[in-house]
């Protein structure tokens, strides 16, 4: 047993049972649970027996499944960690069966050797006793070591199996709708599932020639009497969609973010799922395409994602968007919700604030030329500067390889100077071309911004879901709901023409203010 620390003094309160009193950490996998004999009820009963025996018993006891989700694994040890932080003073020790079974890294390991070194709570291995001394945990940290190194070789050889499967022409995990894996001489391979198989044909025949929608497809199923599965009878429109999606049925893999050919029976043919494709286009499935949801913005009161939601008036039929904070029932919080309607006007009044008038335009667009003639001298002025340094690097190669060919400078000297010389030529020839790149890009790309704000609202009238959405991500770099006023930062150069250009301050007449001036190279670096 560890030396308990002067902080870690045994106490109890009055009138509580006499005896040691533990904690304890049950650990095991699917794996270890069918072949080695490790399960949880084995460990629980062997760590039972030894509290009794040592005249004690356990007052928590934590099981820990390796088949669990991480998130659900972390929890349960950050738990067992806090509970015998907090209560190291009345406890006698963390028992567990084996040191492997205590955590299968060393990082978690040396959470709980803390506890023992820092709380004085002794971790105790009940099939595995070892003295309290440097030898005793020197072996004890080499078990947990070789715990580690098992649990990282399991995990590489299991990506290499997935990965060999995978060439082999098979899926490396559980087949898509529509298959089954079966047990065929010691190995899995896939099956078509009878039933499944039909419903997959019967949506791409649907959607690729029957001229229906997603939403018309789910309706049909329905009224054929086709379910899902016998668990989950409801189509959905998601599922319809993933169907149509997923390149499996022409017999292609996913793996690591590819496609491969695999050895499974297709069920549908190429020409019928290309068809499918182009009819969906390039598209994300989307259950809602709400303009300014899927958290656009964000509440100004609790910072969380403003969300949608669609109602029906029952008494017309009619259907209305509104938008309000996911938090919008939560205690004390603003009862606030805008309408689509209200939001579009919003945004309107800030192109109309971006939109500048048909002098300004015009005296922009001639300060932008003007701006772009200069900055292309500038450049040229670069290039030919680059140049010259160019023809003065290469001049000193010639110079460096006479030296070597008249044997004043050895092997060594001459390689060295030789990269260095080459290395610099090649910077230089990047630097050149990109100079050449810049001076036109830079001058095209300043005009087809100002173009572009100056056009908004003609282009927020006519577009549709996606093309608003990527106008919001290019012109806001911020959206707040603050009561029933948005609260919009502008992206940059869009910042400069939200404050507005006054006519007396466009420069017409020969008259510019430093203000002007200083909003235009804004726009200009931007």
């Amino acid at each position: 047993m560890a030396t308990k620390n002067k902080l870690s003094i045994k106490t109890k309160t009055p009138g509580e049972p006499s005896g040691k009193r533990y904690v304890a950490l049950a650990r095991v996998s699917s794996r270890e649970q069918e072949k080695e004999g490790f399960s949880l009820d084995v460990q629980v009963d062997a760590l039972n027996d030894y509290a009794a025996k040592e005249g004690g018993r356990i007052v928590k006891l934590w099981r820990l499944a390796e088949t669990a989700t991480k998130a659900e694994q972390r929890t349960s040890f950050k738990e067992l960690l806090a509970y015998a932080k907090q209560n190291a003073a009345k406890l006698d020790g963390l028992l567990v069966y084996k040191v492997d079974r205590a955590a299968r890294n060393m990082s978690d390991y040396g959470k709980l050797e803390e506890l023992e070194s820092v709380y004085g709570l002794p971790l105790i291995a009940t099939s595995q006793p070892m003295q309290d001394n440097p030898a005793g945990r020197m072996a004890r940290r080499m078990l947990a070591s070789m715990a580690a190194f098992f649990t990282d070789q399991l995990s590489l050889d299991v990506r290499e199996g997935l990965g060999r499967r995978v060439r082999e022409g098979w899926f490396p995990t559980v087949p898509p709708y529509g298959y089954v894996s079966v047990r065929e001489n010691g190995r899995s391979t896939v099956r078509i599932e009878p039933a499944e198989a039909e419903n997959v044909k019967r949506i791409f025949h649907l959607y690729a020639f029957e001229n229906c929608t997603l939403d018309m497809a789910v309706e049909k199923l329905k009224a054929e009497g086709r379910i899902f599965t016998p668990k989950q009878p409801i189509w959905q429109r998601s599922k319809v969609h993933r169907v149509l999606r997923d390149r499996a049925y022409i017999g292609d893999i996913r793996y690591h973010d590819g496609w491969q050919p695999g050895k499974h029976e297709p069920l549908v043919d190429l020409n019928t799922f290309a068809r499918v494709q182009k009819l969906l286009g390039d598209k994300i499935y989307k259950a809602h395409e709400l303009t300014y949801g899927s958290e656009l913005m964000t509440c100004d009161h609790c910072g969380r994602p403003i969300t949608g939601e669609i109602v029906v008036k029952k008494k017309t039929g009619k259907s209305y968007i509104y938008y309000r904070c996911a938090r919008y029932t939560a205690k004390d919080h603003p009862r606030d919700r805008l309408r689509e309607e209200e939001i579009d006007r919003q945004m309107i009044a800030l192109f109309d604030r971006i939109r500048q008038p048909e002098v300004v335009q015009k005296w922009f667009r001639t300060a932008l030329l003007a701006w772009s003639g200069h900055h292309h001298e500038q450049s040229r002025a670069r290039a030919r500067d680059v140049q010259k340094q160019m023809d003065e690097v290469r001049k000193q190669q010639e110079r460096l390889l006479n030296l070597h060919l008249s044997a004043a400078i050895d092997d060594q000297a001459y390689n060295a100077k030789s990269v260095e010389l080459r290395d610099r030529i090649a910077s230089l020839t990047l630097e050149l071309e990109a100079a050449d790149r810049k001076k036109d890009e830079r001058a095209d790309l300043a005009v087809k911004v100002f173009e572009l704000s100056q056009n908004l609202n003609r282009k927020w009238v006519t577009a549709d879901y996606s093309e608003k959405r990527r106008l919001m991500e290019m012109i806001c770099l911020n959206i707040v709901l603050k009561g029933k006023t948005l609260c919009i930062s502008t992206r940059k150069p869009f910042n400069c023409l939200v404050e507005g250009l006054s006519v007396s301050d466009s420069g017409e007449g020969g008259i510019r203010t430093p203000e002007t001036v200083s909003r235009l190279q804004h726009f200009q670096c931007c």
